[in-house]
């Protein structure tokens, strides 16, 4: 005799029993007195073997030349600045470790309703100098890394951005975490660890966007730590039989391995550390051996390479079948995990599901994570048992749901057909939701046709579609917007007929928030020093209350600070100016105006307005004399941003940049006055560098398009002013500095519709619209920038129909140009504006936003590490 397997589980992996619970958060047991008892050992050597967070030199130092002997195996002899900066990474998490215990322990005992965010993106940037900062570590680590012969600036410049996110909705989500960890509320956010990011951006020599895999892992990550024994399976495509009241079985199909990989996330002026917990996708039976043998390796790893892909890359292009089954894969894994993941932590306490919108509060951050619904209907129905009535009750109190755009186009929708053949389960779910929504609809407003097919989840069409934003909308307790404007045009516009049904009270405004931590003190350490010292207050006060900057309003007259104000900006120049020579080999002069536009590429962003802005200023430069040229303002324009690698018109735009560029910078008459740039691959750390230098930035989108905007923040933050359309929180910055020390442009957002209705049916020719774009447009097909027909595309955009209004404010914005310009002459007013702009941005610190969540949505409190029992 001998033992026997069967031959379809070789290979699987081997699970003696199920996941109960993880190192986050643990409660000793203890006796009728209350006495907790030591778990195991002799609680004295374990005592005298905990340490605590290394506060002085030379305990810094030795933890990392701990890490550079015992982590990465090496020695002064043959350290470079990459181990150094590895060696001090794991010193700092051992830290950060140390602080995130106290913290999970004091939730465990405390018990707190707690937070979850789920985000497609965090976009966290660098993260050493972010710790050391919220740790209050920065001076001595930097004199600890001295003593061992590197320096800080150099061992901070190899660490890469991870690559976790694209946008201003990821900084958001970052934000947020530091937020909350800052104001110490039980909060973790869930997202997917991307393998490549979203991609690394090469310029061609014909000035084309190319895409490569960003590899931000191949170093590995010292600020994540891998959870190995944290895995929950999740199954895709198979088949789904209805039962009895509501409940399905779901057979069959693929199964992959969500594997948890934690992210410490410290607060500032607090010992309170929270977690980001990112997934990673695995195979549920990896290398099979028996195709391998049979000769047949494509088989042999194919379960392998469909799990990894589904964490592979951020935003799949979607443009092909495979990529849009892909992108649906990756939101489902995501969710589902993190689903069975806050599920299984809710139950260790002992409580009824039925408590759950008790102990738990979901942040849907857009509608990426909306199969989160239907996949928690699921579990409740299918799992647990529970009826639907109980299910539904539970799930909208549990969800809240932040939107972010009003575009039709930016709305998620997915093909009906595709849900069914990857989630089957969850289509019939959705289905049933709807019916049940749908019947209520119908009992308000009978007979009413008209008005259940505006409010279905599913919109008819070939192929169906369910429409997402309307299922986190009925399946969520709160909705919000992310600015004033952006909020109301949510309820009078695409969720109006929702508003009319549930009432305005579920609808409401958050507007965005950055923290000042990063977006100020770590980006801009001079500028922070003198507002310290102005200001005469601890730092950590006016970082946690950013209102404190009111203060410096009655230092605006004062000229020995308007003094150092203009100098620190200067010299923020200066810096922007070495990045660009080190990197690029390009000369920046640094006496001109800086002009910045950083965003994501897309029309309604309107980086095409700028740029044919920028030629207009050119062509104006050519046609002057030498003298007249002498009066202009000089002026660097600075852009940045990715386009999606589908997205041909955005890609066109930066190609008419790169290669006006090359045209304007080259030209003799002309290069003294005005200067373009194109910064590759856009990153946290990029804007880090770009914001503190700029004198004005761009924030231009069309009225009525642009949710909130949070770069418009980060910019006035530091100082620079804001030329912008009235739209987003471009309005709530002007209401609170005052519209003298911004400038604004544009048609209005009401009456965006009906300029668009008159380009449909009654246009105007272009050369009589607006003589002056229509210059710039007859000089790019002629071919002044590069080849005369391969922009034809983009510029017939602005010719035909004119979408995003380029034709319409063209001429009010390079009337605003002209203000600009005007108001730079008088450089000391200029540096009163930049002071009142900063003094005045207090509304708009994340640790704001993130207590609004905390209060008036999630109904949590902040868990203070230091708190007795």
């Amino acid at each position: 005799m001998t033992s026997t397997i069967d031959p379809k589980a070789i290979g699987k992996p081997v699970r003696a029993r199920r996941h109960v619970r993880t190192l986050t958060g643990y409660l000793p047991e203890v006796d009728a007195t209350g006495k907790e008892h030591w778990p195991r050992g002799e609680e004295e050597v374990w005592q005298a073997g905990l340490r605590g967070v290394d506060q002085d030199v030379p305990s810094i130092t030795k933890s990392i030349v701990n890490h550079v002997q015992t982590s990465l195996a090496r020695q002064a002899y043959n350290l470079d600045d990459l181990g150094a900066y590895q060696a001090a990474a794991l010193s700092v998490r051992d830290n950060l470790l140390v602080n995130w215990n106290e913290t999970q322990l004091n939730y465990t005992r405390k018990n707190p309703k707690r937070a979850y965010y789920l985000s497609l993106e965090f976009l966290m940037g660098r993260t050493l100098d972010n710790a050391l900062l919220n740790l209050g570590l920065k001076e001595q680590y930097r004199d600890g890394i001295k003593k061992l012969g590197f320096s800080v600036e150099d061992i901070l410049d190899k660490e890469r951005d991870a690559a976790l996110g694209n946008g201003g909705l990821g900084r958001l989500a970052a934000c947020y975490l530091d937020s909350g960890s800052s104001t110490e509320l039980p909060l973790w956010g869930y997202g997917l660890r991307y393998k490549y990011g979203i991609f690394q951006q090469l310029i061609s020599p014909e000035g084309n966007q190319l895409e490569a895999p960003d590899p931000w892992l191949d170093n590995q990550n010292p600020w994540e730590l891998p959870r190995l024994d944290v895995t929950y399976e999740v199954r895709f495509y198979g088949h789904a039989e209805r039962l009895s009241d509501s409940r399905g079985v779901w057979q069959g199909g693929q199964e992959v391995l969500a594997v948890a990989y934690d992210v410490m996330i410290p607060g500032y002026g607090t010992k309170n550390t929270n977690n980001l917990r990112l997934w990673e996708s695995k195979p549920k039976r990896g290398f099979d051996l028996n195709s391998f043998n049979a000769g047949n390796y494509e088989a042999a790893v194919a379960s392998s390479n469909s799990a990894d892909a589904i964490t592979s890359v951020l935003y799949p292009n979607d443009h092909t079948s495979f990529g849009k089954e892909l992108r649906l894969k990756q939101q489902y894994f995501w969710t589902a995990a993190s689903l069975a993941d806050i599920i299984r932590r809710f139950k260790q306490q002992g409580k009824p599901l039925k408590e759950l919108p008790d102990f738990v509060a979901i942040q849907l951050n857009d509608t990426h994570p909306t199969l989160a619904i239907p996949e928690l209907m699921r579990i409740l129905l299918d799992e647990e048992d529970l009826n639907w009535e109980q299910a539904w009750s539970i799930v909208t109190n549990v969800f809240f749901y932040t939107n972010h755009t009003v575009l039709p186009e930016a709305l998620e929708k997915w093909p009906v057909p595709l849900i069914e053949h990857v989630l089957p389960r969850h289509l019939q779910i959705i289905y049933d939701i709807n019916l049940f929504f749908l019947q209520a609809v119908e009992r308000k407003f009978p007979g009413d046709r008209d008005r259940l097919a505006r409010m279905s989840l599913i919109e008819e069409g070939q192929p169906k579609q369910v429409r997402m934003a309307h299922l986190a909308a009925i399946g969520s307790r709160k909705v919000n917007g992310v600015a004033e404007l952006h909020s109301d045009l949510v309820r009078t516009t695409i969720l109006k007929d929702f508003v009319e049904f549930e009432g305005s009270s579920k609808y409401s405004n958050v507007t965005n928030g950055i923290t000042p931590r990063r977006w100020l003190d770590q980006c801009n350490p001079e500028l922070s020093d003198l507002i310290t010292k102005t200001l005469k207050l601890d730092k950590v006060v006016w970082l946690k209350d950013l209102t404190k900057l009111d203060g410096l309003l009655e230092f605006t007259e004062d000229a020995a600070f308007r003094k150092e104000w203009a100098a620190i900006k200067q010299r923020n120049k200066e810096r922007l100016a070495n990045y660009v020579q080190t990197t690029l080999g390009l000369t920046v002069r640094t006496d001109a105006m800086f002009d910045v536009q950083i965003k994501r590429l897309h029309e309604y962003k309107r980086q095409t307005l700028n740029i044919l802005g920028v030629i207009h200023r050119y062509l104006t430069l050519k046609g002057q004399t030498p003298e007249e040229r002498k009066k202009a303002n000089p002026r660097v324009v600075f852009f940045a941003g990715k386009a999606a690698p589908a997205y041909y018109i955005a890609k066109l735009t930066i190609r008419l940049i790169v290669n006006v560029a090359r045209v304007i910078n080259a030209d003799p008459d002309t290069k003294d006055y005005l200067q373009l740039y194109f910064l590759p691959d856009y990153s946290v750390s990029l804007a880090e560098v770009l914001i503190p230098a700029s004198d004005i930035s761009q924030h231009i989108s069309t009225a009525g398009t642009e949710a909130s905007g949070t770069s418009n923040m980060k910019f006035c933050l530091n100082g620079g002013l804001l030329l912008g359309t009235v739209d987003g929180a471009n309005i709530e910055i002007a209401e609170e500095v005052g519209e003298s020390n911004v400038f604004f442009f544009g048609h209005l957002t009401p009456a965006v519709e009906d300029l668009r209705y008159q380009h449909l049916y009654h246009p105007v020719p272009l050369e009589e619209k607006c003589p002056a774009l229509h210059r710039v447009l007859e000089q790019v097909s002629a071919g002044l920038f590069d080849d005369a027909d391969i922009y034809e595309p983009l510029l017939n955009t602005i010719r035909q129909n004119d979408y995003y209004l380029l034709t319409d404010d063209f001429d009010s914005y390079i009337a605003a140009l002209a203000m600009v310009d005007e108001a730079y002459a008088d450089k000391d007013e200029w540096t009163k504006k930049s002071i009142r702009t900063t003094a005045k941005m207090g509304k708009f610190s994340s640790d704001r936003a993130i207590l609004d969540y905390a209060e008036s949505f999630w109904n949590i409190e902040p868990i203070p590490v230091s708190a007795k029992k």
